[in-house]
């Protein structure tokens, strides 16, 4: 991953938040606060316009002014913790490229901001039940040698799996957990925007 590429990977999300914003907030009107859809495309939109005139030298410079436009234009408990997620990656990549493995530990430290903040673990129904699958999947793709785009699709199918995979899950975390058995059956909204933002990276990587 170069410069270029990170701003195309962020662009992409914008995109992909702008196109599924009222599916994010129909299901978070069943579990939650209905404002998900609405509060990521307003932080994506200000990422988009942050970026437009933002020189950086670094993909992790990208990330890390992502991170902190998300932070600032987020409401709720997303912009902190998606925002912590871009700037932790990007704190990761200094270097004017970044190769698969590099990428991978970057990836790992934006996990741990989310754990960290959110206080969440696999099978809680938060969007760390697409998070840790999509790591674990690009992870093994770096180790065992595969490129960039084959780890990110990997980790974009992961992603999406680990998606799915909340709508039986009981919410044990975050507003959702209020709701208490009645957070069964329904799709976490943090874990299928988490699963918009990998599969944008494989599309980016993969065009």
């Amino acid at each position: 991953m170069d410069t270029d590429l990170a701003r195309t990977w962020v662009q992409a999300i914008a995109a992909a938040v702008e196109n599924h914003k009222d599916h994010l907030t129909q299901l978070d009107s069943a579990i939650g606060d209905a404002d998900h859809g609405v509060n990521m495309h307003r932080g994506f939109s200000a990422t988009r316009m942050a970026l437009a005139d933002y020189k950086a030298d670094t993909p992790g410079a990208v990330l890390v002014k992502t991170g902190s436009t998300l932070i600032s234009s987020v409401g709720g408990a997303s912009g902190p913790l998606y925002g912590g997620a871009f700037r932790a990656i990007g704190k990761g990549l200094e270097t004017p490229t970044t190769d698969t493995r590099q990428f991978a530990a970057a990836l790992a430290a934006g996990l741990a901001s989310v754990q960290k903040l959110g206080a969440a673990a696999p099978g809680d129904k938060t969007m760390i039940d697409a998070y840790a699958p999509a790591l674990a999947a690009f992870q093994q793709q770096a180790d065992a040698g595969a490129d960039f785009a084959a780890a990110a699709v990997a980790a974009a199918d992961a992603a999406e799996e680990g998606m799915r995979a909340t709508t039986p899950m009981q919410a044990r975390k975050g507003r959702a957990s209020y709701l208490g058995a009645r957070s069964i059956g329904h799709q976490d909204p943090g874990a299928t925007s988490t699963a918009l933002i990998f599969r944008a990276l494989a599309e980016t990587v993969g065009a």
